[in-house]
Formats: structure tokens, sequence, C-alpha cells
């Protein structure tokens, strides 16, 4: 049975997760260990659980207590499940809970840098991508087209940020990603995933770019993918150590894609051969 707490005082201290604290201050990057996020709606909760994530706290509009949400309450039955009517939490967390429900957790640990190249054939990096809506649809596409684990610079926007997680549908818990060292990128990170057999490959919009559909690519036994930030691209000395830089091909004088949608053709078919 779930322990249901209807919610009376909007000062409540056990409310602060969801209301009056900033996901910088929950995510607590400079202390992982004691950082925390939001999860929203039942199956992205049902996935972050299934990633081992631990729950603090849910908050539920109070019909979705035996409806949508019953399912990872039921998973949680110690967890204190806060209950409003949807008027009152609409103006508690200040949006609408994308079906209902919300749930406050622990910070899982991330892999090791080393673990994630030694288990991995196609990795992605993402160098300094900003924005949590491509850094979820990136991870999305990820996921569903058969990429093995994500590797980000410290200036990329967090995935567990409640709109990465949501852009996601929660596919950040369900493949292995983990922060590069600031002093550790394009050097000597690079060439350690050489020393370990990969192809590393820019996505770049240069003269003497191979082609996404070059024989050479599908060759390679191991691919590491570098994608860059969403206005300038990749920087130059990213450039100068990969093995190849590569390009869609594109019609109709269009020269490049968004970076999410660069990234999911990229995948699909670099990815696809692997079925």
């Amino acid at each position: 049975m779930s322990h249901i707490i209807p919610i009376t005082d909007f000062l409540d201290p056990a409310l602060d997760l969801y209301a009056r604290l900033t996901e910088n201050q929950l995510l607590n990057r400079a202390d992982p260990t004691h950082g925390m996020f939001i999860a929203e709606s039942p199956k992205v909760i049902e996935r972050a659980l299934n990633a081992g994530c631990r729950p603090i706290s849910f908050l539920v509009e109070d019909r979705h207590v035996d409806g949508e949400a019953a399912g990872v309450l039921a998973r949680c039955p110690d967890t204190p499940v806060y209950t409003a009517p949807f008027s009152v939490l609409k103006d508690l967390t200040g949006f609408a809970l994308t079906r209902g429900a919300l749930c406050a957790m622990y910070r899982p640990v991330q892999p090791s840098v080393a673990s994630l190249v030694d288990q991995a054939a196609r990795l992605v990096i993402l160098e300094n991508v900003v924005n949590p809506t491509n850094v979820g649809a990136i991870f999305r596409s990820a996921a569903a087209m058969g990429m093995d684990g994500v590797l980000l610079t410290p200036g990329c926007s967090d995935p567990l940020y409640r709109r990465a997680i949501r852009v996601s549908m929660g596919t950040v818990f369900q493949i292995p990603w983990t922060y590069l060292d600031r002093d550790t990128w394009p050097a000597p990170t690079i060439d350690t995933l050489k020393q370990a057999g990969f192809t590393t490959v820019s996505m770049a919009l240069k003269p003497d770019s191979l082609r996404l559909d070059d024989p050479t690519l599908k060759a390679a036994d191991k691919l590491a993918i570098i994608l860059g930030t969403e206005g300038d691209g990749l920087a130059d000395d990213t450039l100068a150590a990969c093995d190849h830089t590569v390009i869609i091909p594109m019609y109709h004088e269009v020269d490049s894609l968004n970076v999410a949608a660069a990234a999911a053709v990229t995948f699909w078919e670099l990815g696809r051969h692997r079925e």
C-alpha cells in the first residue's frame, strides 16, 4: 500500500524538490553523489526504476493514484506519495504534469569511461551540445538505432534535465553514458579510443569529408561517432584528431541538419548493418 500524503501546505519542505529547487541545484554535478533529478510520467519513471534509480518521493495527481501511476507506485510501497487535484498541482509546479505523475530520484552512479570503451562497438560522443531537447532526442535515437553508449564533454547539457529525460522517453536510463573529464578531451580520449580499436569519425561540413554511406565506415569493427554543438560544430582540434570527417549527402541546396536529426540519420546508417 502506497504512503499517500494529501497536499495541504504548499510550503512543506518535502515539496521543495518539485517547486522551489532549480534543476541545477537538484542535479548537483559538482557533487553527483548528492544529486537528484525529476522523472516525469509513469513510463519514464518505470524505465528509471528498471535502471536501478532510487525514488525519494512521488508527486501525483489524485485521479492517477489508482490509474496510470498505480503500477509504479506499487513498486515503491514505502516511498511517500504527495497528491492533490490537478488545479493544485499545476499551481504548485508551474506547468501541467505529464500523465499526472512526477518522481524525485537520486542521481544514479554513472559508469567509468574505461568501462564504456571496453564494452562498446558503437560509441557516441557529444561535444558541447547545450540544448537539453537535442540531448534527449539524440539519446532516444542512440538507443533505438543500436548505439552502445554515450560520452559527453563537460559543456553538454545534463541528460538528467527534466526536458532531456522527457524528450528521450526515458532512454537516458536504458543506454549507458558518462561525462568526460575536462582535461581529457579531445586528447587523450581520442588516442585512447584509437588504441582500443575504434575508428573515430567527426560529423562535419568539410570538403574532404567521407560520405556517410562510404564502405570504409561500414567496414569498421568499432566506431566512435562525434557530434558537435548546435551552432559552431566541432572544435578544430577535435576534427584534426579524428580518423575521418563525415558528411550526410543532401539535396535541394540544404547544407546541414539539426544535430538531433543528423544523429538519427547517422546512427541508422552506421548501426543497421549490425542486425
